[in-house]
C-alpha cells in the first residue's frame, strides 16, 4: 500500500450541496451543544450535568470544552484535514461544542455554528492550495502517516486481549492477526490488508468476554450469597433514578435527534468526511468498504463509554454511537442515508436504557471496550508519532526530525500542553513553516524526492 495518496485526492474543494450540508449540520450541531442535549468530546459530556442542573455557568463548562478540545482541532483535526482532503469530527464537531456552549443565546448558537462551517468549506481549500506552493510542502510530507496508521491501527484488538485476558491469549491473537493480514495481502490485494484481521480479533474479544460473563453467572446462580452481596439493584439504586431521568430527557427530544443522525448520515454518504484518523485516508483513497468495517470496529469500544456517559449526564454524544458512519459510507444515494441516520438515532435513543441494563449484566463486555479504546489510542498514538517522524525526514531529512522531535519531546517535558495524540501532526506542521523560514532565509534546501 502506497504511503502516498494521489494528488487530487487531497482537494479540499466541495460541491455546492455538500457546502450547505457542512454548514447547515454545523449550525445544528453547536444549537445541540447550546442546549446541553449532545457534545461530540466525551470528556466534555460528564461535566454538562453540573451545567444543566444549574450548579456551573456557561462560561465555565466553555472553559472545559475549549480546555479540552483545542488541541484536537488544531493539532489533529485541522493537519488531518489538510493532508488528506477529507473532513473529520474533530474539525467540524468539537467547535461547535465550544462555539454551541459559549452562545449566550439560543438563536446565536446555530448563527456561530454555520459560520463556522463557512470557514470550513470556503477557507481551507485555499488554506490548502497556499501551503502545497510553498518551497517545504509539509502537507504531501503528512501523507506519510498513512501507511503506518492503516497497518498499525489492525492491532488494536491484540493490544486488548492482552490487557484484559493476558498474554497467551493475547498471543494467539497476534499470530491470527499477522496471518490474516499476510493472507489478504497476497490472495485480496485490493483488499485493505487489515479489514479481516480487525474483524477476526474483536469477534475474539468479545467471545472471550461472553465466554467469561456466561461462566461467572453460573457461579453467582451456585452461590446465592455472592449475588447478595452484589449491593443495591433496581429502584433501589439512586444511580438507576438518575439514568431513568436523563433517558427520559434524551427521549422528549427525539426528533431533534432524528435530524441530527439524519445530517450526520448524510455527510458521511457525501464521502467527503472521515470519523478516524485510518477512516480519512480510507475516504481519500476512495475504499468506503474498508473505511465502514474500520469505523465499525470503533464503534465497539465507544458503546458503552457514550452510552453511560449519557445516562449519567442527560447529554448524548453528537454521533450517538458512531454507526452512522459506517452506513453512511455504505449508503447509494443521500435520501436513503437521511432515512437510514434518523432511524439509527432513534433507536439508540429509545433503546438507551435497555443498554445502560445489559452492560450491567456483561461487566466484561463492558471492560472489553474500555481496553479497545485504551489500545485505539495507543496504536494511533505511535503509528501518528511514527509517521510525523516519516513526514519530517521526507519535508527535512535529518533536520526536519530534529525539528519535529525536538516539539514532540518539547511538548511532553512541558507536560502536554498539547494532547499527545495532536502533538505530532502540529509539530509537522510548526516545523514546515519553520523549514520554510530557513528556506527564504538562505539556510536550508529541501529535500528533494
Amino acid at each position: 500500500m502506497s504511503s502516498y495518496l494521489a494528488a487530487d485526492s487531497t482537494s479540499l474543494s466541495f460541491s455546492l450541496p455538500q457546502e450547505l450540508v457542512v454548514i447547515a449540520l454545523c449550525a445544528l450541531t453547536a444549537f445541540i451543544a447550546h442546549q446541553a442535549l449532545a457534545v461530540f468530546n466525551d470528556g466534555v459530556r460528564p461535566f454538562l450535568l453540573d451545567f444543566i442542573r444549574g450548579d456551573s455557568t456557561r462560561s465555565a463548562t466553555t472553559a472545559v470544552s475549549f480546555g479540552l478540545s483545542a488541541g484536537f482541532i488544531f493539532g489533529l483535526g485541522a493537519p488531518m484535514a489538510l493532508s488528506t482532503g477529507v473532513l473529520n469530527p474533530w474539525l467540524l464537531f468539537l467547535p461547535t461544542d465550544i462555539l454551541g456552549i459559549l452562545s449566550p443565546r439560543k438563536w446565536l448558537a446555530p448563527i456561530l455554528g454555520a459560520a463556522w462551517g463557512a470557514v470550513v468549506v470556503f477557507g481551507l481549500g485555499g488554506a490548502n492550495t497556499v501551503a502545497h506552493r510553498l518551497p517545504v510542502d509539509f502537507l504531501t510530507a503528512l501523507q506519510q502517516m498513512s501507511t503506518p496508521i492503516l497497518f498499525l491501527f489492525a492491532l488494536f484488538p491484540v493490544l486488548a486481549i492482552t490487557k484484559q485476558f493476558g498474554r497467551l491469549r493475547g498471543g494467539i491473537a497476534g499470530v491470527v492477526e499477522l496471518a490474516l493480514v499476510v493472507a489478504t495481502m497476497k490472495l485480496w490485494p485490493k483488499v485493505f490488508a487489515g479489514s479481516i484481521a480487525m474483524a477476526v480479533g474483536v469477534l475474539m474479544l468479545i467471545g472471550f468476554a461472553a465466554l467469561r460473563d456466561i461462566r461467572q453467572r453460573r457461579a453467582e446462580k451456585a452461590d446465592p450469597a455472592a449475588v447478595a452481596a452484589a449491593g443495591p439493584a433496581g429502584d433501589d439504586d439512586p444511580m438507576a433514578s438518575l439514568f431513568g431521568a436523563s433517558a427520559a430527557r434524551l427521549r422528549r427530544h427525539l426528533p431533534l435527534f432524528m435530524v441530527l443522525g439524519a445530517g450526520v448520515c448524510l455527510l458521511a454518504q457525501m464521502h467527503v468526511f472521515g470519523g478516524g484518523e485510518a477512516t480519512s485516508f480510507l475516504i481519500a483513497k476512495h475504499d468506503y468498504s474498508a473505511a465502514a468495517q474500520v469505523d465499525f470496529y470503533r464503534v465497539f469500544g465507544f458503546i458503552p463509554l457514550i452510552a453511560t456517559t449519557a445516562l449519567a449526564s442527560g447529554a448524548y454524544g453528537i454521533a450517538g454511537f458512531t454507526l452512522v458512519y459506517p452506513i453512511g459510507y455504505l449508503m447509494p444515494n443521500p435520501w436513503l442515508a437521511l432515512v437510514c441516520g434518523a432511524l439509527v438515532f432513534a433507536a439508540e435513543v429509545l433503546l438507551l436504557s435497555r443498554l445502560g441494563r445489559l452492560l450491567s449484566v456483561f461487566p466484561s463486555v463492558r471492560d472489553s471496550s474500555e481496553h479497545l479504546r485504551s489500545a485505539i489510542g495507543e496504536t494511533l498514538g505511535l503509528a501518528i508519532l511514527f509517521g510525523s517522524l516519516m513526514a519530517a525526514n521526507t519535508m527535512g531529512g535529518g533536520l526536519g526530525i530534529l525539528v519535529v522531535g525536538g516539539l514532540y519531546l518539547l511538548n511532553e517535558a512541558m507536560g502536554r500542553p498539547v494532547v499527545r495524540m495532536a502533538a505530532a501532526p502540529a509539530a509537522v506542521v510548526v516545523g514546515g513553516i519553520l523549514l520554510n523560514v530557513l528556506y527564504w532565509l538562505h539556510l536550508f534546501t529541501p529535500v528533494k524526492g
